[in-house]
């Protein structure tokens, strides 16, 4: 019980009686005691009551106030009132002796009268006068009703839409190509996806009666593309058709897949909207495209495969120096020889043989042999070799911290460069010869003016385009400096006579070394430990 105070009132006196705390409660304020009297009108020695509030922190003490009698005082109580309007404390003061307490019902209907309508909790006041009293403590009488937040709408897909899976190194070393899971399959009646709706949660009030809104929560809608059905309750997608299921900007589609054995005289070329599942080969100067996922479960030869997704071929791919590959996803195959490979995201095999790779972010060469010897190997952000290069001292470049894109790019306005000059150059021979015509006095039909007029426009087109494409290129080359963070990952042996660029800078390999990490640092390209 914390400390209180009590006035005492006698014949042509004043006083107050100090009760000190029991139980570990709180002592008396000496400002707490001045604010009451004060508030009563009651005048008082400062010093001397300061120094009795001190005392009673351990025993009781009573002090005279003034030489008159007071007022006989009811039992009061000061309001507090939480800044958000949530909470209500009380605080009652003992009555004087000879002086009345307060009823449940007398503080329930002034704190109505203050504006207090919502949250007074009766029974705990009802409580508190069944009990001792307790005086000079804060005593919660009203609470307010916290708004319940609400969740946001949710999407629940049946499917893996995460489009970064990788090959996975089985136990005896080598890399599993047939259980990638890459080209999500769904068959017809498969459900795709549900919507969790959202819960807009429940209004709040504080003590004033206002309303307190939940947090805005956010909603949802499923979207879907061509072969899919959703339910009357607009919260399930449901496949209408065996196929291929992906996920693009948050729409679900699904394609079917064109599944054939293999790609040769049977079937010709093959240019099909969805995914294309190859039981077998694909046979040389055949194309096979896709705008989907390309699964080639056989061996490739010398043939064109383009996807717009990613490209698996489980059994690997013989170019014989005229065989293409390009993904905008991954390019997985178990070995790779004379090939020409482009992917927008990481190239992964087991071997990489006389070939010409790019990536847009990493190539891994996994598995058992996880060499590449012979060739041009490009990535973004890394490449991880086991074995690089080749004793035979087979010719190896590879190259990251640049992307091949804008490579790509660079060549491409270079090109268009140095054609747009040489246009330049014949549209001037024939301006200088019209001004030399124009110098002798022959004068020109309105035909010759408008040809001449048209040239001249052509002129300062092209000119302007060559400035554009000219600073397009500079500020692309200055961006090919290199990647932060580039590296080149060598975990068994490098072999010498391997270039290795990383961004703007190179090295040439002399010496054979073993599990290194090849990194620009300080304008050069150094030899690290794994």
């Amino acid at each position: 019980m914390n400390g209180y105070f009590r006035l005492i009132h006698q014949e042509g006196k004043t006083g107050i009686r100090l009760v000190p705390p029991m139980g570990g409660g709180d002592a008396l304020s000496a400002n707490e005691v001045t604010e009451y009297l004060g508030s009563k009108d009651i005048r008082f020695d400062k010093n001397a009551l300061y120094k009795a509030v001190g005392e009673a922190a351990s025993e009781e003490r009573i002090i005279l106030l003034e030489k008159r009698t007071t007022p006989v005082e009811r039992e009061c109580y000061k309001l507090t009132v939480t800044p958000d309007n949530m909470k209500a404390y009380v605080r009652f003061y003992a009555p004087s002796i000879g002086g009345t307490e307060m009823t449940p019902e007398e503080l329930i209907n002034d704190l109505q009268v203050r504006g207090i309508r919502h949250g007074i909790l009766k029974n705990r006041i009802e409580a508190r006068y069944k009990t001792r009293r307790e005086y000079c403590k804060d005593i919660l009488v009203a609470q307010g009703t916290e708004p319940v937040h609400g969740t946001d709408a949710s999407i629940e897909y049946y499917f893996n839409t995460d489009k970064k899976a990788k090959p996975a190194l089985k136990e005896d070393g080598s890399v599993d190509f047939f259980q990638l899971n890459v080209v999500q399959h769904c068959n017809k009646g498969d459900v795709l996806a549900k919507l969790i709706p959202e819960d807009p949660g429940e209004y709040g009030m504080n003590l004033f009666g206002e309303r307190l809104k939940p947090r805005d929560v956010k909603k949802a809608v499923l979207k879907y593309g061509n072969n899919i059905e959703i339910s009357e309750d607009n919260t399930t997608l449901t496949s209408t058709v065996n196929g291929h299921v992906e996920l693009v900007e948050d729409s679900v589609f699904v394609s079917d897949v064109l599944i054939v054995e293999n790609v040769d005289t049977s079937t010709g070329n093959i240019d099909y909207d969805g995914s294309v599942q190859v039981n077998g080969n694909v046979c040389t100067n055949f194309e096979v495209k896709a705008k989907g996922d390309i699964e080639i479960r056989g061996v490739v030869e010398g043939a064109l495969i383009e996807a717009g997704g990613n490209i698996v071929i489980a059994r690997g791919m013989n170019g014989m120096g005229r065989g293409k590959l390009k993904a905008d996803g991954n390019i997985i195959a178990k070995f790779l020889q004379s090939v020409d490979a482009e992917a927008g995201g990481y190239i992964a095999s087991e071997s990489i043989l006389h070939s010409t790779i790019m990536a847009g972010t990493e190539v891994n060469v996994d598995g058992r042999r996880g060499f590449i010897t012979g060739g041009k190997v490009s990535a973004v952000n890394c490449i991880n070799v086991k074995t690089l290069g080749s004793s035979m001292g087979a010719d190896t470049t590879v190259e990251v911290g640049s992307d091949p894109n804008m490579i790509r790019r660079v060549k491409e306005l270079q090109k268009q460069v140095e054609d747009e000059k040489e246009e330049i150059q014949s549209i001037q021979q024939i301006l200088i010869s019209m001004k030399q015509k124009i110098a002798k006095g022959m004068k020109l039909t309105p035909e010759q003016m408008q040809y001449v007029q048209t040239l001249a426009n052509a002129n300062q087109q092209k000119a302007a385009n060559i400035s554009k494409n000219v600073e397009e290129i500079e500020s692309l080359q200055g961006q090919l400096k290199g990647k932060d963070g580039a590296c080149v990952i060598v975990r068994d042996t490098v072999y010498p006579g391997t270039r290795i660029f990383i961004g703007d800078v190179s090295m040439t390999v002399q010496k054979e070394s073993q599990y290194c990490r090849f990194v620009k640092s300080r304008g050069d390209v150094k030899l690290t430990g794994i």
